[in-house]
């Protein structure tokens, strides 16, 4: 007679044979890991021979010309990583010291990072188990029982502060239900800025993740699904808000063929030229990587499914890139099963982070129940999700 013991590392040595398969290795299997495959030593070489390796260049406009264009934006502006691009989309939407933010706690820290930049504080609301982002039920509850309107601003009842913008993040490229968050973050007076980090090539109701709010941050972070090295970026339609976010992420320097005059505090944010190289070449090959994920994702999901396990499909009315793919299992204890065993055979998973309301700097900050997150944080694996060669 079969025990549950034998059953859960039957499947899980059936998991590293399908997953060796796939990658057609026996090598180890990286979680995510970048392909260089297209322009990219072409494009850096030309940078190189043009001495223009830092935050001027051709290869930086090109690239935030090409994004716009890819995400359905009017402007771009690119930045050293995504972090900085989340912080400097903050302080665009006027988010100032003692200012609240909303957010979710099933995250990665540089959401919560980002907010504690401007000197605000994260509120942390659950998410939803079909999305795994920012539940827009959690939203309208806590605005219901906690805020009030007084002179077209949101107060939280519990501290006398501004709840002055909401950020919801995309996790592992699954768009949230981001135009009903926009709805309820519209009638409630606080400002919409979406954490699109991991979302690149991701899609809710036809439109780009990233786009539904004011400004919006993506993340080119090794791990991601392009990548140069690091890099960020901020989307908007405001051409304000566009100005003002190139002149903050270049220390706030007046323009003049000599002097140096600055007329604000601000940052050295923007992204190299070189690093922008990397990321023309990567732009290039996009749709590729998309369409090869797209077809992981398809095999995993047909796979597990014989295994009768929960495979983390897109949610409804979206088109998800795909970028991190994900298990669902019935217990912590299950998940740790295959965790081990996973990774002692040399394929790379790993489980969701730890909620943001849990990590020290963060205890003190006001949160819900967080049923979901914490169903979530005990029972989620990522597994091997790097576009394949050849």
């Amino acid at each position: 007679m079969k025990t549950k013991a034998n059953i859960l590392m039957q499947r899980c040595k059936a998991i590293v044979d399908f997953i060796q398969t796939t990658y057609n290795t026996k090598e180890f299997i990286p979680l995510h890991e970048p392909r260089f495959l297209g322009n990219e030593k072409k494009y850096l070489n030309e940078c190189i021979d043009s001495t223009f390796v830092s935050s001027v260049g051709k290869f930086v406009d090109a690239f935030e010309e090409k994004f716009a264009s890819f995400v359905g934006s009017k402007y771009a502006i690119a930045t050293v990583n995504g972090t900085s691009a989340l912080h400097i989309s903050l302080l665009l939407v006027d988010v100032q010291p003692e200012d609240e933010v909303i957010t979710q706690a099933l995250t990665f820290v540089a959401t919560a990072n980002a907010i504690s930049y401007c000197g605000a504080k994260p509120i942390f609301l659950d998410v939803d188990l079909d999305t795994l982002g920012l539940s827009p039920n959690s939203i309208e509850n806590f605005f219901e029982n906690h805020c009030e309107i007084i002179e077209n601003r949101c107060i939280n009842k519990t501290t006398n502060k501004i709840v002055k913008a909401c950020v919801p993040m995309h996790t592992f490229g699954h768009p949230c239900k981001i135009d009903e968050i926009k709805k309820i973050c519209d009638i409630w007076h606080v400002e919409l800025v979406e954490d699109a980090a991991e979302s690149l090539g991701s899609f809710y109701k036809d439109k780009h993740t990233g786009t539904f709010g004011k400004v919006g941050a993506f993340s080119f972070n090794g791990n991601k699904i392009i990548t140069s090295g690091g890099g960020g970026v901020i989307v908007t339609d405001d051409e304000k808000l566009a100005k003002r976010a190139k002149h903050l992420t270049t220390t706030a320097k007046l323009p003049h063929a000599y002097e140096y005059v600055h007329d604000a505090i601000a940052y050295n944010y923007r992204l190299p030229n070189l690093n922008a190289a990397l990321l023309v070449a990567q732009l290039e090959q996009l749709d590729t990587f998309l369409k090869d994920k797209r077809d992981l994702a398809c095999g995993y999901e047909a796979f597990f499914s014989q295994h009768a396990l929960k495979f983390i499909k897109e949610p409804e009315n979206a088109k998800s890139n795909y970028w991190l793919n994900a298990l669902l299992f019935d217990s912590k204890k299950e998940r740790d099963t295959f965790l081990e065993c996973l990774n002692n055979a040399g394929v790379m998973s790993r489980p969701i982070w730890q909620l943001m309301s849990e990590l020290e700097m963060f205890k003190t900050c006001q949160r819900d129940a967080l049923i979901n997150s914490k169903q979530l944080h005990e029972r989620v694996v990522n597994i091997p999700s790097s576009v394949r060669i050849g």
